[in-house]
């Protein structure tokens, strides 16, 4: 694996990154971690053929349990911690306990991709730019139970600001196409290049950690899976759940207020019941 590594030192090094300056590549958690101030855990063990969900799990929780011992021995208690390796809500979460010295809010896992996903769609049918598409949020688990909402989402369109579902115009597609096809558009990127998400995955991770560090422009959101305690929404607590958040000083904070529905309350229940099973099961293969 350390030449595989060796090859991604080489395409950062290729790509002149004008405030990179310096590249370590290791296979050593401490090396990896000591005194970081963010982590980025992308890798994680892939779903085989012929394997369950709960050996997809269990491998996981072994993974992400000793990433986590090792941020809370090694890294800054003021770490911010982005998982992206599937099941993401879940080993962030796995991480998440196995790091009791670093806060719960310091870990977060990766809806970015399904947002910007969302975007994109709303856009193309709006024919306006990405940039013209704020409010859209993400629900829940980073899977295809996932509830990529429009209902608060905002176009801009000739200057002027205007309820995506006014501007769409297509209360059918907000509420069928347009979630499918975020929803399984991960694997839609599989079946046409035989390999997962790359480009798309590495912009969101570097939106979701610029905003973090940066903060989120007014008058819009973003999503990310974070802890669950505390929320309004009636998701249960003990989750990483994707929420509309709001960022400020490093921090962020969950958007108050949206009108639920029946139908995204439905959604987001779904996605909900899908991240407690997760939950339940890996706890139980690291033994909290």
């Amino acid at each position: 694996m350390m030449g595989v590594l060796e090859g991604v030192v080489m395409e950062l090094q290729d790509c002149a990154l004008p405030i990179l300056q310096e590249i370590k590549a290791t296979a050593d958690e401490r090396e990896a971690f000591t005194d970081i101030d963010v982590a980025m855990l992308v890798g994680a063990m892939p779903r085989r053929e012929g394997m369950e969900r709960k050996d997809l799990l269990k491998a996981n929780a072994k993974i992400f349990q000793s990433q986590g011992k090792s941020l809370d021995q090694y890294a800054k208690k003021t770490v911010k911690v982005v998982v992206v390796g599937n099941p993401a809500n879940t080993n962030a979460l796995i991480a998440m306990k196995c790091a009791p010295s670093i806060p719960k809010e310091n870990f977060s896992c990766l809806t970015r991709l399904d947002q910007n996903r969302a975007k994109s769609q709303i856009a193309a049918k709006c024919s306006v730019p990405t940039s013209g598409v704020k409010k859209v949020t993400i629900w829940g688990n980073h899977s295809s139970t996932q509830f990529p909402d429009a209902m608060h989402a905002v176009v801009v369109k000739d200057g002027k600001d205007t309820k995506a579902t006014e501007a769409v115009n297509d209360d059918a597609w907000l509420k069928g196409d347009f979630i499918t096809t975020v929803q399984k558009r991960g694997a839609a990127v599989i079946a046409a290049r035989k390999l997962s998400s790359a480009m798309s995955a590495a912009k969101a991770i570097c939106d979701h950690v610029r905003d973090w560090v940066q903060g989120t422009t007014d008058g819009d959101w973003v999503s990310m899976g974070v802890i669950s305690d505390g929320n309004t929404y009636g998701v249960p607590e003990g989750l990483i759940y994707s929420f509309p958040v709001t960022l400020s000083g490093g921090k962020w904070t969950i958007v108050d207020g949206l009108s639920v529905d029946a139908f995204a309350r439905e959604k987001m229940d779904i996605t909900a019941k899908e991240l407690i099973e997760e939950r339940d099961a890996a706890l139980e293969f690291i033994g909290n």
